[in-house]
């Protein structure tokens, strides 16, 4: 809806009002078929035959769970090579922990070694009741950094039953270690509370004895790489960055070896930040980033970490993330990396900590729940502004019965009604698609649909009056000439829909002024995944790739990354909305991409403008993948996607060679599945 003063709002309230009672009655119908579904439930629950079987179903589902396992890497073969991975990956997990300790030799160099700044970094440590092996773990792993100008501030909450908390603390005041730093007030400064105030409140006290230009946060359990500041404060010199942090691993027991996970995570990306907490640990920032505000505020006691990232993320003008594992986080009983519902006040704060961080940013309306990856990763619905119109442009040359279910998945499923189809007609000579394109433009659809006929405008055609070979981006931007919607939706015609408010979902996101490209979860017809995301580089040609390529499709991805929307570098054509504005602004699709990668450059220029691509799975759709055109694996495709590639390697060389910033490069690039790179098993290798 462009004009509103051509809108016949009559119309619009009668429409709505038979739309709201259909949907009524299907609320009805779902609600008296959950009851009856509840009440049988509940009558199978009760019987004392189905308690008696507990134990058998349990064996029987941990063999579903086997089961299911196998059928993920999708073949023998695909079970070998996963099997043999997860063998590399445990012998690999050891070369993160002390194997990647630097040598003497390189603690010298790494310690003589001048920068221009040199800045005094305070590591803020709250400590209450800490057992001693895991204070004198944390104290040891600040005392062994490679770079010495360091301030360790601890605010001490502890009761009178752990009173060798101080006196341990004092031990290593007078350790040598910590008399290296040049900054007046480096070295260790602790403080006895009068009474522990939570978490919050002790950090803040750490804080006041905090004199460094940087700011640093640890936990009292918890244990640093050596080389971590010294990282850190390479990245403060060399791109002037002023909030920064790494990747991280969680370890149970004695050793930092015996390892639970690796969290490798991508750079600074704002829409997973507000789904879920991916920096957590380590960060440091520049003092001036709190601007006289609160470090942690207690009313998010739980995820005061979030809300503070959050906030001061908003005001660092360089955030860096260093792609090394240089943090360890300890799991015990009562810690949040055990469970997060050892604090389960945690969920709470953190809903909040994000909804106080939207309304920042002049967002209302908004709602945020917990998705079935974890409780504290969250979905964000925006709300909708108005009732714009959608342009949904969809190519096509023959295959009728792909275009058939596109088109009545469309009208059938779609909640949302201010839209129009611009079906682009590009080579058919059948006389069966040419009778159904008839059929549409007397049928129900003829008031949204629209066909257009690219070779029949001469402009489109040879200078002698021939038809030029196919080019796809030619085609859409033809489409999307003919159509008037404030927001173009590109969909292949071998699509279907899954996903009722798969417009809304997209056009949320797509409203937003910081936003360009959004994509939807496409899904092949047996429920594996197609789309979830491109990665730059990934794949044999390294031009682009899909993330998370034949999944199932329940799969939760990588780190939960299949349940929330997230920033990515491209999506996939088959399902991209922008608003015409933007689609605009960088000069539509590129017409020398005739066929392949013509989406990742689009959404590279949008990118290269400042704007985010987003990823959203909660928009889905079947997608039959390239049904309608066939796959570039060999011939004339193939050899025609090999010159293409070139094209888009030459073009995109210095992103390239930057690599994907929200892809790990601790990552294979040879494996969609966020699988690491066991041949070059670290970047702490090479410095």
């Amino acid at each position: 809806m462009t004009d509103n003063t051509e809108f016949d709002f009559k119309t619009a309230y009668e429409k709505e009002k038979l739309k709201s009672a259909d949907l009524a009655q299907r609320i009805a119908d779902l609600e008296d078929k959950n009851q009856e579904l509840e009440f049988k439930l509940n009558r199978i629950k009760n019987n004392p035959i189905w308690k008696a079987s507990t134990p058998a179903r349990n064996a029987m589902h941990f063999v579903i769970r086997q089961k299911d396992r196998v059928k993920n890497a999708g073949s023998v073969r695909g079970v070998i090579a996963k099997l043999k991975y997860k063998q590399i990956e445990r012998k690999a997990k050891v070369h993160y922990g002390t194997e990647s300790f630097p040598t003497e030799e390189t603690i010298v160099a790494e310690r003589n070694e001048n920068f221009e700044k040199m800045p005094l970094i305070s590591i803020l440590v709250p400590l209450y009741n800490t057992p001693e092996n895991f204070l004198r773990d944390m104290i040891e792993s600040v005392l062994n950094q490679t770079y010495t100008n360091w301030q360790l501030c601890l605010a001490d909450g502890s009761d009178a039953e752990h009173a060798y908390v101080e006196t341990i603390v004092n031990e290593y005041k007078k350790d040598n270690r910590a008399k290296l730093g040049k900054s007046e007030g480096a070295g260790v400064l602790y403080h006895r509370l009068e009474k522990n105030t939570g978490i919050s409140g002790n950090t803040n006290e750490c804080l006041k004895l905090a004199s460094g230009e940087y700011i640093g946060l640890l936990d009292h359990d918890d244990i640093l790489h050596p080389e971590v500041l010294y990282y850190y404060v390479k990245a403060i010199n060399e791109e002037n960055a002023d909030y920064l942090y790494c990747d991280e691993a969680t370890f149970s027991g004695k050793s930092i070896d015996h390892m639970i996970t690796m969290h490798f995570k991508p750079d600074y990306a704002p829409d997973n930040l507000r789904a879920n907490n991916y920096i957590c640990h380590f960060s440091v920032f520049k003092r001036s980033l709190l601007d006289g505000t609160e470090l942690f505020r207690s009313k998010f006691d739980g995820s005061q970490d979030h809300d503070m990232i959050l906030r001061l993320t908003d005001n660092a003008e360089k955030i860096v993330h260093i792609p090394r594992l240089l943090y360890y986080w300890r799991s015990h009983a009562g810690s949040v990396a055990s469970d997060i519902s050892a604090k389960s006040y945690a969920i709470d704060a953190a809903r909040g900590a994000v909804a106080d961080h939207l309304r920042r940013h002049g967002y209302e309306h908004f709602k945020i729940t917990s998705t079935r990856a974890f409780e504290t990763i969250f979905k964000i619905a925006y709300e909708v502004q108005g009732i714009p119109r959608i342009s949904i442009i969809i190519p096509t040359c023959e295959h009728l019965e792909d275009l058939k279910r596109c088109l009545t998945s469309i009208y059938e499923k779609s909640t949302y009604d201010n839209y129009e189809i611009i079906i682009v007609e590009n080579g058919s000579s059948s006389k069966e698609i040419r009778a159904y394109y008839d059929e549409l433009r007397n049928g129900a659809m003829s008031s949204v649909l629209k066909i257009v006929d690219y070779y029949e405008d001469k402009s489109n055609l040879n200078a002698d009056g021939s038809k030029p070979s196919f080019n796809y981006s030619a085609v859409v931007n033809y489409g999307v000439k003919q159509s008037t919607g404030d927001y173009i939706l590109l969909l292949n015609n071998d699509t279907q829909v899954i996903t009722v408010n798969w417009m809304e979902e997209l056009l949320m996101y797509a409203q937003r002024s910081d936003v360009g490209a959004v994509g939807g979860k496409l899904y092949f017809p047996n429920r594996k995944i197609q789309h979830a995301g491109i990665v730059l580089r990934l794949g044999a040609h390294r031009t682009a790739g899909h993330c998370h390529y034949g999944q199932e499709g329940m799969n939760l991805g990588y780190m939960g990354r299949l349940c929330y929307a997230q920033n990515v570098s491209a999506v996939t054509g088959a399902c991209l909305m922008v608003s015409r504005a933007k689609y605009d602004e960088v000069g539509g699709f590129d017409e020398g991409f005739k066929v392949s990668l013509n989406d990742v450059d689009f959404c590279l220029k949008l990118r290269d403008k400042g704007y985010l691509n987003i990823f959203t799975p909660f928009a889905e759709m079947y997608h039959y993948e390239s049904a309608s055109r066939g796959l570039d694996l060999e011939g004339e495709n193939a050899r025609r996607y090999d010159e293409e590639s070139e094209h888009f390697r030459n073009k995109w060389k210095t992103v390239l060679d930057k690599g994907d910033p929200y892809y790990n490069p601790n990552f294979s690039l040879d494996r969609s599945d966020f699988s690491l790179n066991v041949e070059g098993y670290s970047s702490l290798r090479n410095a």
